[in-house]
């Protein structure tokens, strides 16, 4: 059982993909976005290649919860997602994985070259491992 992991952004898709045994998340690549055609293609071509059974999307929400207009997009987004692909898809809000995905490459003192280029693959890894969590949490 693999789990995709996804911080869509307006102009990348950070991907991060889980372990067989759904414990680990391990970033692997940042998708620069090009149209929805392109992108969408882009994503069936890595959930085919990992076998994916699940993707899992950042959902920006504002800081007391709600969802605005990015939030929107993104569940937009996600429709299209399901409607091209047909897997089970869940949200994971992210608030914050931005934050920490940066606070973690200052922590490693990366360059700040090197961090815009990686700053939304480590998103999402943090989104997937935080929904990882939870669902070893549950058993």
């Amino acid at each position: 059982m693999r789990i995709l992991g996804l911080d869509v952004g307006q102009k990348t898709i950070g991907v991060a993909i889980s372990d067989p045994l759904g414990f680990t998340a391990q970033g692997i690549t940042t998708i620069r976005r090009q149209n929805k055609v392109k992108d969408i293609e882009m994503l069936k071509k890595i959930c085919n290649e990992y076998e994916v059974e699940t993707i899992v999307i950042g959902l920006p929400k504002n800081m007391n919860g709600s969802i605005g207009f990015a939030g929107e997009k993104i569940i937009e987004f996600s429709e299209l997602i399901k409607s091209e692909i047909e897997l089970k898809i869940e949200f994971w809000d992210e608030r914050l994985t931005t934050v920490a995905a940066h606070r973690a490459m200052l922590e490693a003192d990366m360059s700040r070259g090197k961090r815009k280029k990686i700053v939304d693959k480590i998103a999402a890894t943090y989104i997937l491992q935080g929904y990882l969590d939870r669902i070893a949490n549950m058993r």
